[in-house]
Order: structure tokens, then sequence, then C-alpha cells
């Protein structure tokens, strides 16, 4: 009789064992895979990787990642709207859509290289696509609306004497972008330079 209620016990031990090691692993909601999902396209290029690389890399089935999202391609979609939602947020601030063109202008370079160091994975991949994919063109579609809104920006800076005039404006925004888009090459969060202070190096070499 000892003998049954001791093996009884272990089971029960074990099973108890089981749960609690199944409740501690790891979760992952679709925020969750989407982090890991765009730190994999920037390592290895979104055509090289598949869902099957993801599982292996979150210990999930390739189900388990389908319950979350539907494709890879929608993953592509959800991180470049990270992107462009930041930088699109940014021209829709009462700060950029009101008061002396400089002022705005100003305030869109500090708001881009904000969304830059926030959300830099998600820059990063928005920089490095090429329009291979439906997804890619339609964020490549709406990389360049940002562009002209800022050329057209420059442009009202450039015409109330905030800027100098022998410069096209659009050339202006492009170099003024290239450095900002720099940034994904060699700044981290984790250094000594904070987003404000990038800001402010970039508006003093751009506006004065």
């Amino acid at each position: 009789m000892t003998e049954i209620a001791d093996a009884a016990d272990a089971d029960a031990a074990d099973a108890v064992g089981t749960e609690a090691l199944r409740r501690g692993r790891p979760g992952y909601d679709q925020r969750g895979i989407l982090e890991v999902a765009v730190a994999a396209f920037n390592e290895h290029g979104y055509d090289a990787t598949s869902i099957g690389m993801l599982a292996d890399r979150l210990g999930l089935s390739k189900s388990a990642i389908y319950h979350h999202v539907a494709s890879k391609e929608e993953l592509l979609r959800l991180a470049l709207d990270e992107a462009l939602d930041g930088l699109e947020g940014v021209l829709l601030a009462p700060e950029a859509t009101t008061g002396a063109a400089a002022d705005r202008l100003a305030f869109v370079l500090r708001g881009a290289v904000r969304v830059l160091a926030d959300r830099l994975p998600y820059v990063t991949l928005l920089l490095r696509v090429r329009g291979n994919t439906d997804v890619e063109r339609a964020a490549l579609a709406r990389r360049r609306d940002f562009d002209h809104a800022v050329a057209a920006l420059v442009a009202e800076a450039r015409d109330e004497g905030s800027l100098r005039t022998d410069a096209d404006p659009a050339v202006v925004a492009r170099l003024l972008f290239g450095m900002i888009n720099s940034l994904t090459e060699w700044y981290t969060p984790e250094g000594p330079l904070t987003p404000d202070d990038l800001a402010a190096t970039i508006l003093a070499l751009a506006l004065r």
C-alpha cells in the first residue's frame, strides 16, 4: 500500500513539474514574433528568411506563428507600417503644420531622428526594401510621399528666407535625410548620444 501511495505521489509530482514547465515556457504574442522577425529580416534579408527559420528562433512551431500572422509577408507589412506610421505621424503633428516653415522643418527633422532611434530595427528594414513585393512597393510609395512633403517644407523655408535659395528643395531634402538615415549604420541606443543630441547636431548642420 505504501509503495502504491509513493508511486502515486511521484506521478503527481511529475505532473505538477510538467505543468510548471509548460506554464514557464516563454510565450510570444504578435509583437514579440514581429520583433524577432524584423531582427532576422535585417540580419539575413527578407527573401532569405523563412517561417521555419523564425520558428527555430522563437522555439515555436510554424502553426503557432500562423496563429498570430497569416504569412511572412504580413510580418513585413507590419514592420514597415511601424516605421512609416512613425514618420507620417511627425508630419501630422500640430508643430509640423502651423508656424514658420523653418520651425516646422526643424520639428520634422527632430521628430524623424527620434522615430529612427525609437524604432531603429524597423526603420533599418524600411531603408533596405527594394520593391520586390506588393508590400514593399506600397511602402516605397508611402516613403516617396513623405519625401515630397519634406521637400515642400524645405521649399517653404527657402521662400520665407530661412534657407539659401540656390539649392533645389528636393535635393536638400534628400541630403538631410541622407544624414538622418545614415544613423542606422552606426547609432546604438545604448551609446552616449541621445536622440536629442543627434537631432541638435543635424539641425545645426542643416539650418545654420
